[in-house]
């Protein structure tokens, strides 16, 4: 594995989101002096922090899966994720609602949801539910090994064994023709192949290998930290600085000052100069690639996930047929991957993402309130409207959000309204989302595994990229994964560890993630 050579004494890590935050705890562990600039007020980034009313919303992912992945990273500095956050393992994972009237729920322990597809579609799709399940394990650590958690110089290291065990599952087949071959019932189907929509691909086009994050919601387990999402980035922002990180907050990087191939110094907006042996970009693609003053050469340009809306609302009562996470989804199936990936539609049939985190956690709203985060995906602003057309598409959009709601059962949810912030992609672009859209570049074949943008860059020696637009990909695990393989990068670590069959559910114990991980060079 290539590292960063020369000193790295002192390393500036750019971003405090996820990535950035795993990135500074590895460093810490591994002896590094460590300094964190972060443009917002406060650790997070996509898995932000919004007090709005009494309420408090999370502005990012809602879905925690892998919490084993960010406990790494606590460990390198001799700390502990479950020290830090109390965590709820969510039974159901899912409940999953459908046009039919119909509705299941997901769980994590193998018996109860055989015996929950059996009660929803008889005996054959619970046996076929059984041996899918197995292929779920078996992908995953064929995967895990080789493929996600490890830094990748060249395609040549994928000729590894591991490839051909992945080839003999399956996994470069079409992930909805691999998961038919377990389940005939096209409903449990969807809850099988729907995480697709996480690296920005269709079933019908997304490579079976995109399974494995199936196996991270629906085996492996969800849970929820208390006090919402937030709440890991904020522990290990106060982890790091126990351990010693100069975590800045409101400093925004302006500019590298190079000398040689080197970046010598981070220069801040504020006009202070940070000098450095390192540096780690966490930011956003676009952010990274203005600094670094130059984007990758790449023979076609980067293709994005789509976009997506979310209301959040603060209501004054909730609905007895939502879990903590509910998939509400619409009869259209296929039509609406077209309409998000290729033709640019606002989903004429949407499926949708009802999350009320204060099932768990009643805390984040006022007394006898309740929060409810809905999620509808849309297309990006490559292919669907711009984002200048969402400043009044957005208003129209919500209304017909809300009335969708209330023809799926949550009647008179806009009267419950009594706080709501609306996000559609003219946000997302104004954050420095690419694309307008918070999914980041996504996982087509020809972005995936050593096509991706590599974490290292051609020219300069001591610059590491880290986040979801790089090796291995998006979700919360796999950049957990990425600040572990950047922070590998420079003190020369192999960035693995041995492979283990995440925990499910069972006990109190990041959102979704891609197949393979691997390299391309920015340049």
């Amino acid at each position: 594995m290539k590292r960063v050579p020369g000193p790295t004494d002192h390393v500036v890590v750019v971003g405090a989101g996820l990535s950035g935050l795993a990135c500074a705890l590895h460093l810490l562990g591994a002896g590094r002096r460590v300094t964190v600039v972060e443009r917002d007020a406060g650790p997070g980034g996509r898995a932000g922090r919004v007090r709005l009313g009494g309420y408090e919303l999370d502005t990012g992912p809602t879905v925690l899966t892998m919490p084993h992945l960010a406990d790494e990273a606590f460990a390198a500095v001799g700390d502990s994720l479950h020290r830090r956050v109390g965590l709820t393992a969510l039974d159901p994972a899912y409940r999953a609602c459908f046009a039919d009237g119909s509705s299941l729920d997901v769980h994590t322990d193998g018996e109860a949801m055989e015996a929950e597809v059996r009660r929803f579609a008889g005996p054959a799709q619970a046996a076929g539910y059984r041996d899918l399940r197995q292929w779920l394990e078996r992908l995953y650590r064929v995967q895990m090994r080789r493929f996600i958690d490890t830094n990748f110089d060249s395609p040549f290291q994928l000729l590894h064994p591991d490839l051909a065990r992945l080839a003999a599952l399956g996994g470069f087949g079409r992930l909805d023709g691999r998961i038919a071959r377990f389940l005939s019932d096209e409903r449990l189907r969807r809850v099988f192949s729907f995480q697709a929509l996480y690296a920005g691909v269709a079933p019908a086009r997304a490579l079976a290998a995109y399974a494995v994050i199936a196996y991270m919601d629906t085996v492996a387990g969800v849970w929820f930290p208390k006090g919402g999402m937030h709440a890991l980035p904020r522990a290990m922002a106060d982890a790091a600085a126990e351990a010693g990180a100069d975590l800045r907050w409101t400093a925004e990087a302006r500019t590298l000052e190079r000398s040689a191939d080197r970046v010598r110094a981070v220069h801040l907006s504020s006009g202070e100069r940070i000098p450095c042996d390192a540096v780690v970009l966490t930011c956003e693609l676009p952010a990274a690639y203005g600094l670094l003053g130059r984007a990758p050469r790449r023979p076609a340009r980067l293709r994005h996930s789509p976009s997506a809306v979310i209301l959040h609302a603060g209501t004054d009562r909730t609905w007895p047929h939502l879990a903590h996470h509910t998939i509400s989804f619409g009869a259209a199936w296929q039509r609406t991957f077209d309409e998000l990936t290729r033709t640019g539609e606002l989903m004429s049939d949407p499926s949708l993402l009802i999350t009320r985190p204060t099932a768990h956690d009643p805390a984040l709203a006022p007394p006898g309130r309740h929060l409810h985060y809905v999620l509808a995906p849309c297309p990006n602003t490559a292919v669907g409207p711009t984002a200048a057309a969402w400043r009044g598409l957005g208003p129209r959009y919500r209304d017909r959000l809300v009335g969708e709601l209330e023809r799926r059962g949550l009647d008179g949810f806009a009267d419950s309204i009594q706080e709501e912030l609306l996000v559609t992609p003219l946000d997302w672009a104004r954050q420095g989302h690419a694309a307008g859209s918070p999914f980041s570049v996504s996982h087509t074949f020809a972005q995936t595994g050593p096509f991706r943008p590599r974490n290292l860059v051609r020219g300069l020696d001591n610059v590491v990229l880290g986040g979801c637009g790089t090796t291995p990909g998006v979700g919360v695990p796999t950049v957990l994964v990425s600040g572990k393989l950047a922070a590998a990068r420079i003190t020369g670590g192999t960035g693995t560890r041995p492979v283990r069959t995440a925990p499910t559910s069972t006990a109190t114990d990041a959102s979704s993630a891609p197949a393979l991980a691997g390299a391309d060079d920015p340049s």
